[in-house]
């Protein structure tokens, strides 16, 4: 069998077994890309995840030697750890210091602190992006919130460093380099996330009716506002100087003033209505009208009735002309 349907295959199996991987394995395959890419420039195929639960002392035993170990913290004072297999941190180390993957493979070697701040970054993006991928999640509760602390030289610490419990333990299988290089990446966090859940999803309808009332209740306050109108009935344009010189009892002659066409302005001199002057109940009133030449019609408000179509106003205020 030649070596392209080989390829084939196995990247088949690979899309079915993306179609079933839990939220946490998908977002941690594409953050694990992700960050290799943008951060290193290398690239990078996740051929295969797991997710599995696991005691304190299967954890300890878990790092190969030698391996790179990083701690993480996160959320509630809770303690991960982030694996890289020696192929791995080896491989992201060259790529960052010399620009390229060699076609050798480099010694195997244990990790350093320069390596660890090198990869530092990297990692805590990768964090950062499996985050967001589970922004909307349930797994974002024990997911999401870890970064970078600190390196440890072998695994024996882990025992005194991490508390006993249940552990989550994420694994990813890595093809570097176009497949010059295969190596894993192991995440472990505690099993009871600490971290914040996602907001719950509003409900469409629960939205809609919200909506609706807010709308209602809003409606009604604006209805029950007071509203300062002024009854117009003609103007009269002067000089500074000689309004300045008005004096009490001083008649005043509006040349253009009528009782049929008296309008009704807004506290910004903003014309809303035309009215006639008249009389309700004993009371000088006006009766709105509807204007040809653009103001408010009147017909226009359903509600509006002939009793409401007169505003009294008392009769000390407009005399008795």
């Amino acid at each position: 069998m030649s070596e392209g349907v080989l390829r084939r295959k196995v990247r088949i199996l690979h899309k079915g077994q993306a179609a079933t991987a839990s939220p946490a394995e998908k977002g941690w395959r594409l953050a694990l890309a992700r960050a290799l890419r943008d951060r290193a420039r290398l690239e990078a195929e996740v051929t295969g995840t797991a997710l599995s639960v696991m005691s304190l002392a299967e954890v300890v035993d878990m790092p190969p030697d030698p391996a790179m170990i990083l701690m993480l913290d996160g959320p509630g004072e809770g303690l991960g750890v982030l694996i890289l297999s020696a192929p791995v941190f080896t491989t992201v180390v060259e790529v960052l210091t010399l620009g390229r993957c060699a076609p050798q493979a480099p010694e195997t070697r244990r990790a350093t602190r320069v390596d660890a701040a090198m990869i530092a970054p990297l990692a805590d993006a990768a964090l950062s992006a499996l985050e967001e991928a589970l922004a909307e999640e349930a797994e974002l509760g024990w997911a999401g919130g870890f970064r970078f602390a600190s390196v440890l030289e072998d695994a024996r610490p882990l025992g005194f460093l991490l508390e006993d419990g249940a552990y989550r333990v994420l694994r990813a299988d890595l093809s570097l380099a176009g497949g010059a290089r295969q190596g894993g990446v192991t995440l472990i966090l505690p099993a009871q996330g600490r971290g914040r859940l996602p907001a719950a999803r509003p409900d469409p309808g629960a939205v809609v009716g919200a909506r609706a009332d807010f709308a209602a209740r809003f409606a009604r306050q604006v209805e029950q506002a007071e509203v300062r109108l002024d009854a117009v009935i003609g103007r009269l344009a002067m000089p500074l100087a000689e309004a300045m010189a008005l004096r009490p009892g001083q008649l005043l002659a509006l040349e253009v003033a009528s009782v049929d066409r008296i309008a009704l302005c807004a506290l910004d001199g903003r014309q809303v209505a035309l009215c006639r002057l008249g009389q309700s109940r004993g009371m000088r009133a006006l009766r709105l009208r509807v204007d040809d030449g653009g103001a408010v019609s009147v017909s226009s408000a359903a509600d509006v009735t002939e009793e409401s179509m007169t505003v009294p106003l008392p009769l000390a205020q407009t005399g008795t002309g």
